[in-house]
């Protein structure tokens, strides 16, 4: 089984390296099993510079996280897509967790569970949350690096070029068609908007951002919220 690890990144060049590595430290990650596209949108950094020295595929495009996504999956080779945020780490043996998750032809769309690199103990109190509302309701978001059947991403039309829940929309869209499996694996995602918005204010903000968007409010008006606070 042949996966396509999808970076979207914006002037992220301090984090990038990082998290390309630890695609590439699991040693299926090195083989023809796995590509990785880095796909820039517009960076004003060393972003680019970072992983063409990494040896992987770059592809630059027009800013927005869900048409950067979209436009690499219409190119990659891999018969399963990751999308993993630049900030994100994944864990030792992923290679080994996604292929076991597709070995169930029913499974579509999976997600990893979510680790915050704090030893605050609030955030252990966030990431239970987070298993929690992937768990039992089956939200996932982009932070917990989606991976879905190519093909089935195809025929639910990819990701839609929203300035906000582009993940939330698609992986509504794939669990239509099958069935999600979230990982007991989980990812290793940085703590640094947390922290620069507050732990509590950032997640009160992501459940209201979420409960609007199911009752209707557009993407771009919650967006336009979003960035303004």
């Amino acid at each position: 089984m042949r996966v396509t690890v999808i970076i979207p990144t914006l002037d992220e060049d301090q984090s990038l390296a990082n998290t390309i590595g630890s695609v590439l430290s699991d040693g299926e990650g090195r083989g023809d099993n796995v590509e990785v596209i880095v796909v820039d949108g517009c960076s004003t950094d060393n972003t680019t510079r970072v992983a063409r020295d990494m040896g992987v595929k770059v592809l630059t495009t027009l800013r927005g996280r869900g048409l950067q996504m979209d436009e690499a999956a219409a190119l990659a080779a891999g018969e399963v897509l990751l999308f993993l945020h630049a900030d994100t780490s994944l864990p030792e043996g992923w290679y080994e967790a996604v292929r076991s998750a597709m070995d169930d032809r029913e499974v579509v769309v999976g997600a990893f569970t979510l680790s915050i690199d704090s030893r605050k103990k609030w955030f252990r109190v966030l990431e239970r949350g987070v298993s929690l509302r992937s768990t039992r309701f089956g939200l996932i978001y982009g932070d917990q690096a989606i991976f879905v059947r190519r093909q089935a991403f195809i025929d639910a039309g990819g990701f839609r070029h929203l300035p906000l829940m582009e993940d939330v929309d698609c992986v509504s869209r794939m669990k239509a068609v099958g069935k999600l499996r979230v990982l007991d694996e989980a990812v290793v995602t940085s703590r640094r908007r947390w922290e620069a918005k507050g732990i509590i204010g950032n997640s009160v903000r992501n459940i209201t951002y979420l409960m609007l968007y199911y009752m209707g409010v557009s993407p771009e008006r919650l967006c336009s919220w979003y960035y303004s606070h």
